[in-house]
């Protein structure tokens, strides 16, 4: 039958399929525009099966603030190759996401939350069809806090969020320094409870190992090995970490001085 270029548009327009493979699922829907989607989605979850194998390490990683500042939520949203990362549909597309996403408190439930009339798991199998890479969501955390900012860094490959105990005046500044803090530190844990003890005793491990060898006696060597795990908090928790726009204080004091105010979660997601 014959296919008009307006109807070739439309799909299109609706699935960011290419021009041929749009008239040829036309063609087999016969010009049936809701089955021609279906064959297209059926393309894509025959691509996605064949890709299910593929490294998806590149992407987009974007973060999502709710309008009240109490909830924020990253997602990477994941491809195999940078050049479709950085593709300005492909953003878009991740943009779509983070604004779904925002409504959800698991990855479960994104999933299965609507996108203009199909499930965020069917749109991504569709993408992965449209674009011909594999296509999913790479990771996927929320963060709840009486005031929750966000930072995304540039080239959308790190984001982070911070959450604030309380609001103050300057609380969308700060929670921003806090998460951009984040982003560049890359810190383990909030602070010396947040870290596992199980990677505290790996670290006096380590530390022993190194004054055994310069020769240090062994009676003395828990004392000078604690001394060695207090600079490993220093330099690893974010509320302990040199604020990197001062390095004069803490990430814990710099907060303070905003106020009766602390840090109580980060959350961060990067692909490297």
């Amino acid at each position: 039958m014959k296919i008009t270029a307006s109807e070739v548009n439309k799909l299109r327009k609706a699935t960011g399929a290419g021009m041929m493979d749009c008239k040829k699922a036309l063609v087999e829907a016969e010009g049936q525009f809701d089955k021609a989607v279906e064959v297209l989605r059926k393309k894509g979850q025959k691509v996605a099966a064949n890709r299910a194998d593929r490294d998806s390490s590149e992407g987009a990683v974007l973060a999502k603030v709710n309008p009240n500042n109490t909830v924020g939520v990253i997602i990477s949203v994941n491809c195999e190759t940078d050049f479709v990362a950085k593709n300005d549909s492909y953003l878009s597309l991740a943009k779509e996401l983070a604004d779904i996403a925002i409504r959800h408190e698991s990855l479960e439930s994104f999933l299965a939350a609507d996108f203009k009339g199909i499930s965020v798991a069917e749109k991504l199998t569709e993408q992965t069809g449209v674009i011909g890479e594999k296509i999913e969501i790479g990771s996927f955390k929320t963060l709840k806090a009486p005031y929750v900012g966000s930072y995304i860094h540039a080239g959308n490959k790190i984001a982070t969020l911070a959450g604030l105990s309380c609001i103050v005046e300057d609380a969308a500044e700060v929670s921003k320094n806090v998460a951009m803090q984040a982003a560049a530190m890359n810190p383990i844990a909030l602070n010396e409870e947040g870290v596992d003890a199980s990677v505290i005793e790996k670290e006096i491990e380590i530390a022993k190992d190194q004054l055994r060898q310069e020769g240090k006696p062994e009676a003395m060597l828990d004392n000078i090995a604690k001394g060695k795990i207090k600079r490993f908090f220093k330099d690893n928790t974010l509320v302990n970490q040199d604020f990197i726009k001062d390095g004069k204080v803490s990430v814990g004091n710099y907060v303070k001085s905003y106020g009766n105010i602390e840090v109580v979660g980060f959350e961060r997601i990067a692909l490297v």
